[in-house]
């Protein structure tokens, strides 16, 4: 397990558009995601569904997974779409059937759960030709947003790890306070 998870008396905040799409948009998550609409979607640290609601129409079904049930909680009081199953659950330990899920990510989260055992279980789940997009605050950040500098990961950090969980980097890009990464099965 990474450092802390996100505050649950503050995830009103996960819902500021304006503030959630300054460092990631939808349309950026789709093109990254590449999903066709028969595709199998995991959403890892799914918090209030912010993402997840960009993601869900665009895909057969969406596993909203969180160590969190309150945000699940949260999440049922503002509405899950249908295709959506809400998973309380580690990103270490995910109920899911091997090769279960075509693509995944993970938007701001990857620094809470950061570990070969993640990775690992990760790559697990994924099926052939699998796509995980991880976008995450860069330890290269001003701190001014997000998690304190050193909670974070910087991107080649990051990249390495998914390198050596068995992936293969098919696109990183660094911004000036997050990372995308697109990274495939090897």
């Amino acid at each position: 397990m990474g450092y802390h998870t996100f505050d649950v008396s503050r995830a009103d905040k996960l819902e500021d558009a304006g503030r959630r799409y300054r460092f990631l948009s939808a349309e950026e998550l789709l093109w990254a995601l590449s999903l066709s609409p028969d595709e199998v979607v995991a959403d890892f640290g799914s918090g209030t569904g912010f993402f997840t609601d960009d993601v869900a129409p665009h895909a057969s079904a969406v596993h909203a997974v969180d160590l969190q049930e309150e945000m699940h909680d949260y999440y049922r009081e503002k509405g899950v779409p249908e295709n959506v199953a809400l998973v309380t659950s580690d990103v270490s330990d995910l109920p899911f059937d091997d090769g279960a899920i075509d693509a995944a990510f993970s938007t701001m989260t990857y620094h809470e759960f950061a570990s070969d055992a993640s990775l690992a279980e990760i790559r697990r789940v994924l099926g052939p030709d699998g796509r995980l997009v991880v976008v995450d605050w860069a330890a290269t950040g001003t701190g001014d947003f997000g998690p304190p500098l050193d909670e974070r990961y910087e991107a080649a950090e990051a990249a390495a790890a998914l390198r050596d969980a068995g992936f293969t980097i098919d696109h990183e890009a660094v911004r000036p306070e997050t990372f995308l990464l697109i990274a495939t099965l090897e």
